[in-house]
């Protein structure tokens, strides 16, 4: 995984875990002691806000997980997969584009950075130089050729060097 990302994660996990150990509990004993609390607009935000951070804790955490288990010696070496850099054809645009492949927490579509589960992302997973795929967009089919394919093993090459 990469390190950026999961500090990034480490970061709103500890944010949102202060939040539920020592805020929260403190907005609701405040809007307690404001007494009945079936009209009390201020203790059902703050119940709904915990409700809310304990969901996006469970996410945080079941996605750090997920993203420890990614073994980079399994991803190939011949085929786009995450960390490949792919430059295609577009045939729809008539244009030559280039995409990173990269995690959800990362995607920038402005930047090229594309997530492997985006629609194009997984058009582009498993293609070889010379191999055309089709993604549906919601503007309509595009028609993408493989150009040129540099896989992360290749971005590790080149930074030893």
């Amino acid at each position: 995984m990469p390190e950026h990302i999961k500090k990034k994660l480490l970061e709103e996990i500890k944010e949102l875990e202060h939040e539920l150990t020592h805020e929260l509990p403190a907005e609701i004993k405040k809007a307690v002691a404001m007494g009945d609390l079936s009209e009390n607009a201020e203790y059902h935000m703050a119940k709904q806000r915990q409700d809310f951070v304990n969901a996006r804790l469970g996410q945080l955490k079941k996605r750090m997980a997920e993203l420890a288990l990614v073994n980079l010696a399994n991803i190939p070496r011949d085929r786009a997969a995450f960390g490949s850099t792919v430059l295609v054809y577009d045939t729809s645009k008539d244009e030559k584009i280039e995409y990173k492949l990269v995690t959800s927490e990362e995607s920038d579509v402005s930047k090229g950075l594309i997530s492997t589960t985006s629609p194009i992302g997984k058009a582009l997973v498993g293609k070889q130089v010379g191999d055309m795929t089709t993604v549906v967009t919601p503007n309509g089919n595009r028609e993408l050729e493989v150009l040129k394919l540099a896989t992360i093993h290749d971005d590790e090459t080149q930074a030893e060097a």
